[in-house]
This record gives structure tokens, sequence and C-alpha cells, in this order.
């Protein structure tokens, strides 16, 4: 586990580089914080650092975005709106969560029991107006 703390969103390209480097080339990532806490603003930072050139943008409503990169493709879901498990099997989440691309996921207790058996989970946590603690974790449910 690692944590970091920042003051500022100048800091999240730093704790984006990190993020990359502590997922020692796991592609699936979930990310955990109450509304406002930053996880579109900080997803944003790290397909930047991925290489994306498009804009990143909250799929709240699309539920999936996908954009290109350098690191190749990278599937960006928001499941906040998500009414039950059945509109995640509606839009094919297994060709998604399989396909061995990055997958960012926002508000993944909504499918919790779709999740890969390894992922990173990435918690932020709003400590002031714009302090955040980050906590990286590695989940493995097999073991």
């Amino acid at each position: 586990m690692k944590t970091f703390s920042i003051n500022s969103t100048a800091e999240l390209d730093a704790v984006a580089e990190q993020l990359l480097t502590f997922a020692n080339g796991n592609k699936f990532f979930i990310f955990e914080g109450e509304m406002a806490a930053g996880k579109t603003t900080f997803i944003k930072a790290f397909c930047s650092i991925l290489g994306v050139d498009d804009v990143v943008s909250s799929p709240t409503f699309s539920i999936v975005n996908e954009y290109e990169s350098k690191a190749g493709l990278i599937y960006h879901f928001d499941f906040y709106r998500l009414k039950n498990q059945q509109e995640a099997y509606d839009i094919g989440y297994e060709e998604y969560f399989y396909s061995g691309d990055y997958c960012l996921v926002e508000w993944p207790s909504k499918v919790e029991d779709l999740l890969p058996e390894k992922y990173i989970k990435v918690e932020i946590e709003i400590t002031g107006e714009e302090q955040r603690v980050f906590t990286f974790s590695e989940v493995n449910v097999d073991g």
C-alpha cells in the first residue's frame, strides 16, 4: 500500500506517475471517493501520463468512454447512474474488463461482483479545499 498527500491539483501528474509505477503492469483500476473527491480529475491526469490526446471527461451518461493512447486503448467507466448490474451486462462489460486494455472504473461498488480477481484500488480522501490523500493498494481476491 502507498499513500500520497497533495496540496493542489498541480501535483496530480506526479501522483499519476506514482500510480503507474505502483501498478507494475496491472491495467485495471478502481477509483473510490465521495462525490467531488476528484476521481475524474485524477483520471484525466492519469490518462495524460498514458499519452491520451483526447479530451477526458466523465462518462456519467454514456457509462463508458474510450480513449486512444500511446499505451493502447483506455476504457473509462462511471457506474454512478447504474440502476442494477444487468445494465453492466447490457453494455458488455466483460469485453472491456477482460480486454487486456486499461480499465478505469469510477463507482465500482455498483459492480462489485463483476470486478476481476486482481486490480489496483485508488482511494481519494478529501482533506481540504484542494488537499487530497491518495491511497493505492493491490487487491487480489484469490489470495
